[in-house]
C-alpha cells in the first residue's frame, strides 16, 4: 500500500495575543487537512517576527503568513504597525502568500490595506471561525484571494462607488501629515494655494470634520487608515 506523500507547508503566525496565536494553531492543527505537513512558527510581536522574516528569507522561506495589523512599534520605530510588517513580508518572502486579519471593519481602513498590501487573504476578526480560517487558509495558497463576509460587504460597496478620496488628495494628506505646510503643497502637488484650500475643505467634510483643523484632519487620516 501506497502512503500518500504530504505537502509541506512552513507558516508564519505574527500576533500580540499569545491566546489568538494558540487559537489559530488549533484550527489548523483540526482542520482536517490531512495532505499538508505543517511546520508552524509564531511571533507575538514585530520584533520577533522580522528576524523570523530575515531568518526565513536566507533560509527556507515561508509558505504562508497569518499576520495582524493593529501591533505595537518595533523597538526601533521603524515599523510602526502590521502594515509596515507585510510591506516587509512582500519585500524579503515575495512567493510567500500573505493573510491579514484585523479588527478593523471600516470600508476606508479596508480600502487602505487591499490598496496599499493588496493581500491574498484578509479577515475581519470578528467574523473568523474555524472553518473561514481554514477556508482562508486553503485559497490563500491554492486559488487567492479570500475576503471574510465584512470584507465582503465592504468591497463590494467599493468595487461601485467612487472612492471620495483620489490619488491627488491622499497626497495632500500625507504632505501634511510629514509637516508641510499648505503654503508649500503646491509645486508637490501642481495645484494652486486656493485649490489645496478647496480640496481640503472636502476631506475634512468626507471625514465629517468641516470646522477641524490641519492637526484634527491628520488624526483623522490616520484612524482611517490613509497614514
Amino acid at each position: 500500500m501506497t502512503v500518500a506523500t504530504k505537502i509541506k507547508k512552513k507558516i508564519l503566525i505574527v500576533d500580540d495575543h499569545p491566546m489568538i496565536i494558540v487559537a489559530y494553531r488549533k484550527m489548523l492543527a483540526s482542520s482536517g487537512l490531512k495532505q499538508y505537513d505543517l511546520e508552524i512558527d509564531t511571533a507575538e510581536n514585530i520584533d520577533e517576527a522580522i528576524w523570523r522574516i530575515n531568518e526565513a528569507s536566507a533560509s527556507k522561506p515561508y509558505d504562508l503568513t497569518f499576520l495582524d495589523i493593529k501591533l505595537p512599534p518595533s523597538s526601533d520605530g521603524k515599523y510602526v504597525s502590521g502594515e509596515d510588517l507585510a510591506i516587509l513580508v512582500r519585500e524579503k518572502l515575495p512567493k510567500a502568500r500573505l493573510v491579514i486579519l484585523t479588527m478593523f471593519n471600516e470600508s476606508y481602513r479596508i480600502y487602505n490595506i487591499l490598496k496599499k498590501i493588496n493581500p491574498d487573504g484578509l479577515l475581519i476578526k470578528n467574523d473568523v471561525n474555524a472553518k473561514n480560517f481554514i477556508q482562508a487558509f486553503q485559497t490563500a495558497l491554492e486559488n487567492p484571494p479570500y475576503y471574510s463576509e465584512s470584507v465582503n460587504k465592504y468591497f463590494r460597496k467599493l468595487g461601485v462607488e467612487t472612492n471620495p478620496l483620489d490619488d491627488i488628495n491622499r497626497r495632500i494628506i500625507f504632505h501634511l501629515s510629514n509637516g508641510v505646510k499648505t503654503k508649500n503643497i503646491g509645486p508637490l502637488v501642481d495645484l494652486t494655494l486656493s485649490a489645496i484650500e478647496k480640496r481640503k475643505s472636502q476631506i475634512k467634510k468626507i471625514f465629517s470634520i468641516e470646522n477641524a483643523s490641519d492637526e484634527d484632519l491628520i488624526a483623522e487620516a490616520q484612524k482611517r487608515g490613509y497614514v
